[in-house]
């Protein structure tokens, strides 16, 4: 595969500590372009790193600052017959407020199990398993 044909992109499964309950919730946005439920992701722009492209994709679909944690697996799959690349990591909401747009029009918070059930892609509900093991040996209270 041709690294220049390769569609970079970077993500994060946002969390946060749940303000009503035990445990913690994800950040699930939904885009009206694709009718999906995902993690907030979006493409590299010319000269930017993976990691700064995640903090800024979070900014933009879930209008929330996040710590960034643990990488995650990378999702390769192909759009429209190209390959594209996603890095992902954990990262956890500090601060701000969720403003609809035209590329995300709802955002929410869920419980791991409810946000497992509403993602529409597989690999991103692998990667909510992967999240829970990552802040298990972290040692937070899930």
């Amino acid at each position: 595969m041709d690294s220049q044909t390769v569609i970079l992109a970077a993500g994060c499964v946002l969390w946060r500590r749940s303000p009503t309950a035990e445990g913690i919730e994800l950040a699930l946005v939904h885009r009206p372009k694709w009718a999906d439920w995902s993690h907030p992701k979006g493409k590299l722009k010319r000269g930017e790193t993976f990691e700064d492209a995640a903090i800024r994709e979070v900014r933009e679909e879930t209008g929330m600052k996040c710590a960034l944690g643990t990488p995650l697996p990378t999702a390769r799959y192909l759009v429209r017959g190209c390959p594209k690349e996603v890095r992902y990591w954990s990262a956890q909401a500090t601060d701000g407020a969720f403003a609809p747009s035209r590329e995300v029009d709802r955002m929410a918070w869920l419980p791991p199990a409810a946000a497992r059930g509403r993602l529409t892609r597989e690999r991103d509900k692998e990667l909510v398993t992967v999240l829970l093991g990552v802040l298990r040996t972290a040692g937070e209270h899930l």
